[in-house]
């Protein structure tokens, strides 16, 4: 990552794997980051593992959007509001 964009990243913390945070393949969920990085806005650093294996991740993140949007007894936003709790919980900042 050039040291301009490096500067312009929101204060995060770093990971303890410092090639999946900073060796994204091209993708999405490279395009997220970089976009997210822009504009000095906090993100789940998940996407960076999405970033990095992005054909062994795309099933995860399908998996993760039907268990959150899907059909269900309980609405998307209760379980949006169950996630941020429990990761609140966690001391998960997303």
């Amino acid at each position: 990552m050039p040291e301009a964009e490096r500067s312009r990243a929101p204060k995060m913390e770093p990971m303890f794997l410092p090639d999946v945070e900073h060796k994204p393949k091209p993708g999405p969920y490279a395009d997220l980051i970089r976009g997210m990085r822009e504009r000095a806005s906090e993100y789940p650093q998940i996407w960076h593992l999405f970033a990095y294996l992005p054909k062994a991740t795309e099933h995860l993140a399908r998996f993760t959007q039907e268990i959150m949007r899907g059909p269900g007894p309980v609405a998307p936003g209760i379980r949006e509001l169950i996630a941020a709790y429990t990761s609140s919980r966690n001391q998960c900042p997303f």
